[in-house]
């Protein structure tokens, strides 16, 4: 959670008044509508709505007239809130997985340590007088050599630091051989899973913060979806959290076009501002979950040992308790009852799991058939001006994802997706096969570039004028989307420069690499 900011008596009135009022509007205003219900000057009307858009669900649009529209949610929601069932939920989880660890160290260590001492016994005590009566599974040295080794392997790794997250056998690769992930993490990973990485709000901004910087201080909302594949509403509202978060500010270009200006990310104590753009959203697939993350070999041990601890304590009332003696209320529920419980709780946990992991896969790959498509929407709509229809961008999407089975419906919908967030014109072909077309995402781009021209906040100084204001609209947005061509052939190589970067490249990226994880 962010640190709450301080505030004067009189600025929570005013923030107070501003909630208020914008209940009132249902959550559409622009400054003029919040100057005239609270009576604050515009100044802090609009710097009030736009600290706003920080911790409320909202956006900025453009009406018709050029004029700044915020928009929020009508019950204001706060951003990244979550329900009272689902923190309970998260909470019983989160108390569940602690408690069941702890009893694991305890408990599937302890358990197979005594079960396999008992069952020695019970062996020797069945073969009595056949000169076997050793020590309970002693070595020839008088001491427990396995169970030593064994718990020596459960406790330590080498080079391990304690609380170190465990992400999976794929991670576990990247480690050096002086590393080894101890065993008892991949006891914990077979129950609940490996360990997820949980990136800091800041850190996850970084990406978009240098997509900004390499942009030369510009974004629209088009090219934040070109690199996060966000739903285009979520993106708006993403935007808006950025632009209260990092000192941007709402321009209009000619054309009426809104992009978003960042002029603190291009200064720099060390001269002129270079940022490597990061990856875009084809780029960065996403791997299937796993249900434990470990290899097989871990996976059999793991099992093998809570196995054997279910199969000896259900077993030790009538192989067990006969040959040692044993019996009672308490070896029952001590030597049965326990164990057989927790060893199927073992056991059913994973298999619980797997179906959410399904679950999960599916939405997965669900992204990524958007994300490629997204790739090749782009590259027709900015390099091409053409259309997408199904079957062709069928095959293009099941070629990129050929781990993964691509079916026509799942590119249908997502290009039917894609159509309606970017407002895309659909008309049939002779055939009557439907054409897609996005000429609004061209604009977009277009519009951002015309923006990055008239600021050249790269340069921190106004750039050469590149309209006329004779121009009609039609005659702006023609002007900008010539100069965004003349833009996009100076840049043209294999990877269309910085606007369309490798469209046709796929790639993987792991959960984890996400995330600063530590070594």
């Amino acid at each position: 959670m962010k640190p709450a900011r301080p505030h004067s008596v009189g600025k929570v009135m005013e923030h107070a008044h501003l909630l208020t009022a914008l209940r009132r509007l249902k959550g559409r205003a622009t400054v003029g509508d919040v100057v005239a219900a609270t009576g604050v000057p515009s100044d802090e009307a609009r710097a009030g709505l736009k600290a706003l858009l920080e911790e409320r669900r909202g956006h900025l649009a453009v009406s018709e007239r050029g004029e700044l529209v915020y928009e929020f949610h009508p019950r204001l929601l706060e951003r990244d809130r979550e329900s009272p069932l689902a923190r309970l939920r998260r909470g019983a989880w989160d108390l569940f997985r602690k408690a069941f660890k702890a009893a694991t160290v305890i408990v599937l260590v302890a358990y197979f340590i005594v079960f396999v001492a008992l069952v020695v016994a019970a062996i020797v005590a069945q073969q009595r007088g056949g000169g076997r009566r050793g020590g309970w599974g002693r070595g020839r040295h008088g001491h427990h050599g396995f169970g030593n080794l064994w718990l020596w392997y459960w406790l330590m790794g080498r080079g391990w630091r304690p609380g170190r997250p465990y992400y999976g056998r794929r991670w576990e690769r990247t480690l050096g051989e002086r590393e080894r992930v101890p065993f008892y993490k991949k006891v914990f990973a077979f129950v609940f899973g490996p360990d997820e990485p949980r990136p800091d709000p800041l850190e996850r901004d970084r990406d978009v913060l240098a997509l900004i910087r390499s942009r030369k201080g510009v974004l629209s909302t088009a090219e934040l979806v070109q690199h996060t594949a966000l739903p285009v509403p979520t993106a708006e509202d993403e935007m808006g959290r950025l632009v209260a978060a990092y000192g941007g500010e709402p321009v209009v270009s000619p054309a009426g076009e809104l992009a978003f200006a960042f002029p603190e990310l291009l200064l720099s104590a060390h001269g002129q501002v270079r940022a490597r753009e990061p990856k875009a959203a084809w780029q960065r697939l996403e791997y299937p979950r796993e249900v434990t993350g470990n290899d097989a070999g871990a996976n059999v041990l793991v099992g093998a040992i809570n196995g054997f601890n279910l199969a000896a304590a259900a077993t030790a009332p009538w192989f067990i308790f006969p040959r040692l003696g044993l019996g009672g209320t308490a070896a029952y529920v001590g030597l049965v009852l326990i164990p057989v419980i927790y060893s199927l709780t073992f056991f059913a946990v994973p298999l619980l799991r797997a179906i959410s992991v399904r679950r999960e896969n599916r939405k997965r790959g669900r992204r990524n058939v958007r994300r490629v498509l997204l790739g090749l929407v782009y590259e027709l709509a900015l390099q091409k001006g053409a259309g997408v229809q199904v079957d062709p961008a069928t095959a293009y999407v099941a070629r990129r994802l050929e781990s993964q089975k691509v079916t026509r419906r799942e590119v249908e919908d997502a290009l039917q997706e894609l159509a309606a967030e970017f407002d895309a014109d659909v008309e049939p072909d002779p055939v009557g096969e439907l054409i897609y077309r996005f000429p609004r995402l061209r604009e977009q781009c277009a519009s951002s570039e015309a923006v990055r021209r008239m600021l050249a906040l790269d340069a921190q100084a106004l750039g050469a004028i590149v309209y006329d204001t004779g121009d009609t609209p039609e005659q702006e947005g023609r002007r900008e989307l010539e100069a965004f061509d003349r833009a996009l052939a100076e840049a043209r190589d294999a990877s269309l420069g910085r606007y369309l970067p490798s469209p046709g490249k796929v790639a993987f990226e792991e959960d984890w690499e996400r995330v600063a994880a530590g070594r």
